[in-house]
């Protein structure tokens, strides 16, 4: 059952960073009696709420949700085969390359950049760090 396996995880987590509820509570800004009954198992968490709090952990919601892959950690993905996550204006498109991994530290998108094309005016907040290795053209 999915609350089960959020519950499960978040109480791992949490003790894995040393961490009490009400110091949780203060750091995702959502109440200690929320933290206690997702980590229970008797609550589903709305996706707000799980956003909060992978963020106080500076990791994906995925990790919440997702079984622990078994087995190989591989991941092939053939060329058209990925994953498409963004498109802005026909000009720039991201395709996930790493579907099926279950590392909320680690993905990777092939990203395709078309000349003249702009990021917009607002930037992008998001966890993690980025690497770009151009492979043709110039950015």
């Amino acid at each position: 059952m999915v609350k089960t396996l959020i519950g499960k995880k978040l109480k791992a987590i949490r003790l894995r960073n040393d961490m009490t509820i009400q110091e949780l509570a203060e750091s995702s800004c959502v109440s200690s009696n929320m933290i206690s009954r997702i980590e229970r198992g008797l609550t589903t968490p709305s996706v707000e709420i799980m956003v909060k709090i992978a963020n106080a952990f500076g990791m994906s919601i995925n990790y919440f949700v997702e079984e622990a892959e078994k087995g190989s950690t591989i991941i092939h993905t053939k060329k058209g085969q990925g994953e498409p996550v963004f498109f802005f204006e026909d000009k720039h498109q991201i395709i996930s390359l790493t579907q099926g991994l279950r590392d909320p530290n680690f993905t990777v998108f092939f990203d395709t950049i078309e000349q003249d094309c702009s990021s917009g005016d607002g930037g992008m907040i998001h966890t993690g760090e980025e690497f770009a290795l151009i492979l043709e053209g110039s950015l």
